[in-house]
């Protein structure tokens, strides 16, 4: 009887440790899962200097492309209108100008700007630059051949700047290893790298208030 019972115990012991073995794994699996099912590309304003420092070099190389989405849109908002109804509103304006001097302060120099054809687009690079910038009508529609378009519009030593829209955002970060991306707020850059030979990769995204930051040195 007392073989048997020892017998037992031994067996419930080694059973708990397996399923307890098994929640481990599962647990792990679902926690693993879910970070890289929400991955987003990396927060440059909370990444540190070493993050910085990499999509600053890679501009001051001229290999940029910065995917800018528009600012506050006046149609979703209670905020007073910079202007028509499909534009943007004064807050979203005086937000774009601050990006736009982070930009400035990278240097402008060797960079060219583009713009979906929409209001609420043009207003915002107007607000960035102060002039208004050349208009592309696939930084509107944007879908499949977004990072096609992109490589293909990107000039060697020279940086891009794109005014666009969040959906055309997403629509980039799925093609470029980012299926389940955070959507982009109102006035966020997502930054990647071209090089010579038309390889990307993607630096990571620059809300609008981290810049702020980067204004003040």
């Amino acid at each position: 009887m007392q073989l048997t019972a020892t017998y037992k115990q031994r067996r419930t012991l080694r059973l708990g440790k397996l399923l307890t073995g098994i929640g481990v794994v599962v647990a792990i699996g679902l926690v693993s899962g879910f970070v890289w099912v929400t991955r987003s590309p990396v927060d440059l304003g909370n990444a540190g200097k070493a993050a910085r420092a990499d999509w600053t070099q890679a501009w001051q190389a001229g290999e940029v492309v910065a995917l800018v989405r528009h600012a506050e849109r006046c149609d979703r908002s209670d905020n007073l209108c910079l202007g028509p109804a499909d534009g943007i509103t004064q807050a979203g304006n005086d937000s774009a100008a601050l990006v736009g001097k982070g930009f400035v302060g990278l240097g402008m120099q060797q960079a060219q700007v583009f713009t979906s054809p929409l209001t609420r687009t043009v207003q915002t690079a107007r607000a960035m630059f102060g002039q208004d910038a050349t208009t592309q009508i696939w930084l509107e529609s944007c879908g499949s051949s977004l990072r096609n378009d992109v490589v293909a519009h990107k000039v060697a030593k020279r940086n891009l700047v794109l005014v666009t829209h969040s959906g055309c955002i997403s629509d980039f970060e799925k093609q470029t290893g980012f299926p389940h991306a955070v959507a982009a707020e109102y006035g966020s850059t997502l930054f990647a790298r071209i090089d010579d030979k038309g390889q990307l990769k993607v630096l990571g995204i620059m809300n609008a208030d981290a810049w702020s930051q980067l204004n003040s040195h």
